[in-house]
């Protein structure tokens, strides 16, 4: 059975800087791994995904500020976020699609001060 489990979230000041990390346990072959945020009252969108080929994609709100990387023989996936802005603030969930499935992490919670 394949579960994520995301670290990292916090509280942080505004320009500041944190670093989410996705573990994935279980078997599978990942096609895409991404982030994916949720702020109160709006719809989950995309932060950044990259893929089986190692093609990267940002969302237009975080490029030049996250970057996302992925580590395959430890089966992380990680997310650097710099220059925090207070619309930031979200539940951010790691995601995996396989060719048995999509899965989802918990999320965790990032919250930037102005």
């Amino acid at each position: 059975q394949v579960q994520l489990a995301e670290s990292g979230g916090g509280l942080v000041q505004a320009g500041g800087s944190l670093r989410l990390s996705c573990a994935a346990s279980g078997s599978f072959s990942s096609i895409v791994m991404a982030w994916y945020r949720q702020a109160p009252g709006k719809q989950r969108e995309l932060v950044a995904q990259i893929s089986r080929g190692d093609s990267i994609n940002y969302g237009d709100s975080v490029k030049g500020r996250f970057t996302i990387s992925r580590d395959n023989a430890k089966n992380m996936m990680y997310l650097q976020m710099s220059s925090l802005k207070p619309e930031d603030t979200a539940v951010y969930y790691c995601f995996l699609r396989t060719f048995q499935g999509t899965y989802w992490g918990q999320g965790t919670q990032v919250t930037v001060s102005s």
